[in-house]
């Protein structure tokens, strides 16, 4: 995660690196070890991309776009779906037959979220947004990512101003927790 770019082009990158690593999940049979470290993987990724989005992308849209309030509030509902399924899918492993059905319910989540962000969000964004200001919000977003958590937190705040102060607390703790465990690598 932090490609370049102005805010779009930033999520939309991230948006083929999830749909790749959900591909790599499919590919494997059922109660393959790997399927685990890919589900933690893409969790990871779908954190600190929704922390950063809910920090910078959601305000700018209630900001500039018409109706922007209601496309925020959507979109924020949609990641705490996706959490809460995140958060259940941490405690099954690859051979747990939960650990199919909520993959598969983070999939179908993720790709109708994805969908109506490229299809809807971003072009209005885009349209109503300078392109300075989206070139900023790339930065902010690159620079979120990087402090931000890794694991869910369902019942954490997701507006500023108390995501942006919590996150990196957090997101530390994460980091630490997952280079001790080896979360989301290899064996």
């Amino acid at each position: 995660m932090g490609h370049g770019g102005d805010v779009i082009d930033e999520l939309v990158t991230d948006h083929r690196e999830v749909e790749d690593i959900f591909g790599r999940i499919a590919a494997l049979p059922f109660a393959d070890k790997d399927r685990k470290v890919y589900a933690d993987q893409v969790t990871m990724e779908l954190v600190r991309h929704s922390v950063a989005e809910e920090a910078y992308l959601y305000p700018a849209v209630r900001e500039h776009v018409p109706g922007g309030d209601a496309m925020a509030d959507k979109e924020l509902e949609d990641h705490a779906k996706a959490e809460q399924i995140m958060k259940d899918l941490e405690d099954c492993d690859a051979d747990d037959p939960e650990f199919d059905r909520l993959i598969g319910m983070l999939m179908n989540e993720i790709r109708s979220h994805v969908a109506d962000e490229e299809e809807n969000l971003f072009p209005r964004l885009r349209a109503a947004c300078p392109a300075e200001a989206l070139d900023e919000l790339g930065n902010k977003v690159r620079m979120a990512k990087k402090v931000a958590p890794t694991r869910p937190h369902p019942s954490a705040p997701d507006k500023p101003p108390a995501n942006k102060l919590l996150a990196p607390g957090a997101g530390l703790v994460d980091r630490l927790r997952d280079a001790l465990t080896g979360r989301g690598k290899p064996d």
